[in-house]
């Protein structure tokens, strides 16, 4: 049991790879089975921590982890919803996220780069660096936002109403939107607090 924190933490990163791939061949069960694999993913976010809690397992391993691993998954479906094509209400083919977030998906790599580099000065140091609470809003938020474009995506290809699945891209986009607002505010006040690790 004291193991099973991490195990779930670590199993985040071969599932992005299997989402991923479930994406790439486009069709009702391959993208139902993308978005319950993801939802399965969120979860485990939480229940890792909750276990590790409980089992008394908490370690500066696991807080690292826990938080590199929902960058890693997090970046890397943005990365993809940029290529993959789905079906649009209009019936034209686009990706599922518009070609214009490129720049916003952007300022989250960015903000996730120098984030976890001032955790591994902090880590050299012997000091660890926990998530804050606005890092999860902002988490939280992300999640939000891709499992409403995933299940968007699902939507649209079965034979759901396209004014449905138009509804709940759009909620999904706003959520991104919201989630990059985050991103910003929350790298910012995170540098600033931790500026004398830079300093130094």
């Amino acid at each position: 049991m004291k193991h099973l924190p991490n195990i779930l933490t670590l199993s985040r990163i071969p599932l992005l790879f299997i989402i991923v791939g479930l994406l790439c061949i486009d069709g009702f069960k391959s993208d139902l089975a993308a978005f319950l694999l993801f939802l399965f993913a969120a979860a485990s976010d939480w229940f890792d921590g909750y276990i590790a809690r409980k089992v008394g397992a908490v370690s500066n391993f696991g807080k690292l982890m826990d938080a590199l691993t929902d960058k890693i998954i997090m970046v890397g479906l943005f990365v993809a919803m940029l290529g993959l094509k789905c079906n649009a209400p209009a019936g034209t083919p686009e990706t599922i996220l518009p070609q214009f977030c490129v720049f916003l998906v952007i300022i989250i790599i960015c903000r996730e780069f120098l984030i976890t580099g001032l955790r591994l000065v902090a880590a050299s140091n012997g000091l660890v660096l926990a998530a804050e609470r606005a890092g999860k809003l902002k988490t939280a938020l992300q999640m939000i936002s891709v499992s409403l474009l995933l299940f968007a995506h699902v939507l649209q290809d079965s034979s759901a109403p396209a004014a449905l699945a138009s509804w709940v891209r759009e909620c999904g986009l706003w959520a991104f939107y919201g989630a990059v607002l985050l991103t910003i505010y929350s790298g910012t006040g995170y540098i600033i607090r931790n500026r004398k690790i830079l300093m130094q």
